[in-house]
């Protein structure tokens, strides 16, 4: 047991073989071992080491697997089993612990708390934390530190342990765990080591067999502040273990109890108006001025007669159609009237009136009787049943306006694990225009009113057409309170497990609240009103009201739209996304330092119609379960589009496991898509992620959770904004804003980025544009890109690469080089026949000279006529060309022609002056 010392739980051999002292003057007796033959040894033991001489010799013991009768312990004297005394009791080979003044021997509380890496010493973190005893039950701590309580006991033969608890706040984690004397932890199911959470007010009873030899029995509790609001501790009694050997002494009453005869096996309560202390084997009767509830350890003074020390009730409709109004003192009645100055009496009945009439869908039968309608009828409740009119067909609901008689399937009960008288009263009693709580039999009872539905049906009209919500109840209510007093809410489908939906503590003003049925499912509505959560022995009368309790099948809408001006993403790329993505984000802390996550699952559209995204509690290996395949065995788990929970990782050091816990839905209706920033009053908050293109613009899923919360009045919404990114693939990645790193910045409107390469538009021809390469061997090439940045998945693909033949030179060259040919010819035709032309006027101008003086004479001399004496002096200037000219050669060709033959005589003149000679 060297671990057991190490972690400071000093179990003693006595504790471990649960051979308790009998104790003598000077000494006691205690029993060896076993052996291998199963034999042992009874040994007296000095109470001070060295304090006496002559203690009694050694003697063989008793065999090891003997044991007494119930209502009998093992005398170690005579080692033989004696009747326990009056006023004590036994379970022969079985102990119960049911008396908590304090902490009872072997009983060890051990507190530790696992900071962050690096926090410092953590054992100064919860010295103050404990089990703490309350009388008659034990209450864990209230912080966030982890304690165990921690009890040992061997067993002589296959036994089981046994308590009852309550255990109503899911911000703690309560588990139950057995390790054998190596520290190992024993194999446990799910269902043995966690505990399942309670009804607020009652009780829960856990029973785990087990082994024989040592079993190391672990109560823990860890608490989980998460802002700032303190944790309700889980209550422990009745712990019961059976399968020990014997036990050598009886169990005192506990005060309030008694047993008149030896050998009880257990304690009676003591009756009303009595009292008793520990051990008692009667119970002593209070005096007149004083009263008692029963069970009480002492008495109480008698309070003055007020008016809440009353009630009014209505009678049953008689025959002729009357209800009369009474009044009946709360009973047990202990307060005191009469010559009282301050007292007030009871006020006297009222006149008989008439009944109220009959709720709507229901027609009265008589005068004091009301059924419900036929089917395909209706009524408002003060006419008879009408047949509806062609081609419409009834609105089914509930709606209970008057309360003259209970209905049908609505029951009141009262419960109390402590007082069983409370069973045969009344919880809820009808008062015309409402029911109203009853008296009960102690402030601790818990008055039940609980109305079962078998089922919802929407209008033939609108099959198919809501998005989720098959129903809705809504209901009035009313507390008037003059001291602690809580009013729970609660709903068990399919009669799996009743979960507290909302409560109100203390008084509350008229008001309504309604409740969203998402399921079509059998379910039951159950209204829990409580005068006090805290064990007191003052009586403390208050009342609760509820009225018009109304269950409606009302119309849900949604809206689908598809983005502008760009071809929306694939159905098929959608459905990439149809599998549940989670997002983890944080860590965060709380103000102790504990570490946690918040973990949201996500479901897009869900499956088929079914929310598909599943959030659970005390779910201790996230990594590799299957939440799916586990939820129907778990009772803490809710499915939705959008769930929450909040982790705990493990310390590291193998002493807590993941912890999942506050399974949270935030998306049980689907309300439409669209790329508009607001739906059906749920906006987009554009300032929480970063802007997007606007070729390519968001789509948002918008969803709403409606159920009211006191935060959130109006319910919850969620929005998933999908977001084309060819980046992340076609799962894609999903965040939250730094922003709001919780998911929300209310704790009521939530958001959420999905990129995806699966929100992207679907590709086209115009997403993609052509490259010619140059020409090459006279092969051109083409090539297809897509257009930067690409923002288009699937569609139509990228045509393949192409080639085509070319020519060596360009077409730009050939163009070029044809027109320059072309205006070379041009030029060329014209100079030629330009000159052509003016030879012909040469020649023409020639033969008119010649034809002008046929006796080659020249002709007469104008103005410009040499002057007497030029005409000498200038004679050697006439020069004679003896080599024609191209000129003269061309003349020549054209003269032979015509059959001439003419020379040409190159005249040299100062006047510039040219002869020609035929």
């Amino acid at each position: 047991f060297q671990c057991l010392l190490e972690e400071g739980l000093l179990i003693s051999m006595t504790e471990i073989h649960f051979l308790t002292m009998h104790t003598y003057t000077d000494y006691y007796f205690e029993y060896t071992e076993c052996d291998s033959t199963s034999s042992r040894w009874r040994v007296a033991i000095p109470h001070r080491q060295a304090s006496c001489r002559g203690l009694p010799e050694p003697v063989r013991g008793t065999d090891c697997t003997f044991s007494c009768e119930t209502g009998e312990f093992l005398e170690m004297s005579s080692q033989q089993c004696t009747a326990c005394a009056a006023g004590s009791y036994s379970l022969g080979s079985g102990v119960r612990f049911d008396q908590w003044d304090s902490i009872p021997t072997g009983f060890s509380s051990l507190a530790t708390y696992m900071e962050p890496e690096g926090a410092g010493d953590e054992s100064l973190s919860c010295n103050n934390s404990s089990w703490t005893p309350q009388g008659t039950h034990l209450e864990s701590n209230r912080d966030e530190c982890t304690v165990s309580l921690v009890y040992a006991v061997h067993l002589m033969k296959q036994g089981s342990v046994s308590f009852d608890y309550q255990y109503v706040d899911n911000n703690v984690f309560f588990e139950f765990f057995i390790q054998n004397d190596q520290c190992q932890e024993m194999d446990q199911t799910a269902d043995q080591k966690w505990i399942k959470l309670t009804s607020n007010g009652e009780w829960g009873t856990h029973t785990v067999n087990l082994k024989s030899g040592t079993n190391i029995l672990y109560w823990r509790t860890t608490g989980i502040l998460l802002g700032g609001k303190p944790v309700k501790p889980v209550l422990l009694k009745n712990i019961q273990i059976e399968g020990v050997a014997y036990t050598s002494e009886c169990f005192p009453c506990r005060p309030g109890t008694f047993s008149k005869t030896p050998g009880s096996s257990s304690c009676d309560l003591c009756p009303r108006n009595t009292y008793s202390g520990k051990g008692a084997s009667s119970c002593t009767p209070c005096p007149e001025t004083k009263y008692s509830e029963e069970g009480w350890s002492e008495c109480k003074d008698r309070p003055l007669c007020s008016d809440k020390d009353y009630f009014q009730i209505h009678t049953a409709c008689d025959s002729s159609g009357k209800t009369q109004v009474l009044y009946r003192w709360v009973e047990p009645k202990v307060c005191v009237e009469d010559g009282v100055t301050g007292a007030v009496t009871l006020p006297p009945s009222g006149e008989k009136e008439d009944c109220p009439p009959c709720n709507p869908g229901f027609y009265t039968h008589s005068s004091s009787t009301c059924l419900p309608c036929p089917p395909g009828t209706y009524s408002n409740g003060t006419t008879e049943c009408q047949v509806c009119p062609g081609g419409t067909e009834p609105s089914l609901a509930y709606e209970y306006k008057w309360w003259n008689v209970l209905p049908r399937n609505i029951k009141t009960s009262c419960f109390n694990v402590a007082n069983s008288k409370c069973d045969d009263m009344n919880g809820w009693d009808v008062a015309g225009d409402h029911i109203r709580s009853g008296v009960g039999g102690s402030d601790n009872d818990y008055l039940i009113l609980t109305l079962r539905v078998s089922g919802f049906k929407l209008p033939t009209s609108l099959a198919g057409v809501t998005a989720g919500e098959f129903g809705r109840i809504t209901f009035i209510f009313e507390t008037i309170c003059s001291a602690d007093c809580e009013l729970y809410f609660m709903m068990d489908v399919n009669r799996k497990s009743t979960n507290v939906v909302e409560s109100w503590e203390g008084t509350k003003s008229r008001r309504a609240y309604t409740h969203i049925m998402t399921k079509n499912a059998s379910v039951s509505y159950t209204w829990a009103f409580q005068r006090t959560s805290k064990p007191s022995d003052t009586r403390t009368p208050s009342s609760a009201r509820s009225a018009h309790l109304t269950l409606s099948c009302p119309v849900t809408t949604s809206t689908a739209r598809r983005p502008a001006n760009r071809v929306g993403p694939a159905a098929g790329a959608i459905s990439a996304l149809s599998a549940v993505g989670s997002i983890m984000n944080g860590p965060s802390f709380t103000s102790k330092g504990t570490k946690y996550y918040h973990q949201f699952n996500i479901s897009l559209c869900g499956a088929e119609g079914r929310k598909v995204a599943v959030c659970t509690d005390n779910v201790t290996d996230l990594s590799t379960k299957d939440l799916r395949s586990e939820s129907a065995s778990l009772s803490n788990y809710v499915e939705s589009f959008v769930c929450q929970s909040t982790i705990i990782p493990a310390d590291g050091r193998g002493f807590r496991m993941a912890l999942s816990s506050q399974s949270i839905s935030l998306a049980d209706t689907f309300l439409g898509a669209t790329v508009d920033t607001a739906l059906n009053g749920v906006n987009v908050r554009a300032d929480l992620f970063p802007e997007t293109s606007e070729s390519v613009p968001d789509i948002h899923f918008f969803y709403r959770s409606p159920q009211v919360t006191s935060c959130c009045e109006r319910g919850r919404t969620a929005v998933i904004t999908l977001r084309c990114s060819l980046e992340k693939g076609e799962r894609g990645d999903l965040t939250v804003s730094s922003k709001c790193p919780a998911g929300t910045c209310d704790g009521c409107a939530f958001y959420f980025l999905w990129e995806s390469s699966s929100a992207c538009p679907i590709c086209t021809d115009a997403d993609y544009h052509a490259i010619e390469g140059a020409c090459k061997g006279g092969t051109q090439d083409t090539l297809y890109v897509w257009n930067e940045p690409k923002l288009c998945t699937e569609g139509v693909s990228l045509p393949e690469k192409s080639s085509a033949p070319c020519e060596a030179v360009p077409l730009w060259l050939k163009v070029g080089i044809g027109g320059g040919a072309f205006m070379a010819v041009l030029l060329i035709s014209l100079t030629c026949y330009f000159w052509k032309k003016n030879k012909r006027l040469e020649y023409k101008y020639s033969r008119l000279v010649m034809s002008a003086n046929k006796e080659c004479e020249l002709p007469a001399a104008d103005s410009c006529a040499l002057a007497e004496g030029e005409g000498e002096e200038n004679e050697d200037d006439v020069v004679y060309s003896s080599t024609p000219s191209l000129l003269g050669k061309l003349k020549a060709i054209a003269s032979k022609v015509e059959g001439e033959n003419s020379e040409s005589v190159q005249l040299k003149s100062s006047q510039a002056e040219r002869w020609v000679w035929g």
